[in-house]
């Protein structure tokens, strides 16, 4: 059993457990993924490159329940919608490579489309 597998079987629980797979539809799913990214943002917000540096050593304890916050909530919609997040990735990144030639791209940031 893959590290997803078994992660998406903890939070499934935990939300059954608690009766709130009523409240999980796609649309609240998704909304509640993109306000825990957002805070995972905010904790770099207005901060140089210095600053984070320095932040992230004082604050990383809140920044992983954050970064967790968004994977389990990424499980749960994966889960719900039916989805092999693991096949999905490793499809995605083979899919990248391919868009993505590393004589291309290497040390560039450019969109593939434009290389």
């Amino acid at each position: 059993m893959n590290e997803f597998k078994v992660l998406t079987e903890k939070i499934i629980n935990f939300r059954n457990a608690r009766d709130w797979e009523k409240f999980h539809n796609p649309k609240d799913v998704a909304i509640s993924l993109n306000l825990e990214a957002s805070e995972v943002l905010e904790h770099f917000q207005w901060k140089n490159k210095e600053e984070i540096v320095e932040y992230v050593k004082n604050n990383k304890a809140e920044i992983s329940e954050e970064l967790a916050d968004v994977l389990n909530y990424l499980l749960i919609m994966a889960h719900d919608l039916d989805v092999d997040l693991f096949k999905a990735t490793i499809d995605k990144i083979e899919k990248s490579e391919s868009k993505y030639p590393v004589e291309k791209s290497r040390g560039v940031a450019t969109k593939y489309n434009k290389l």
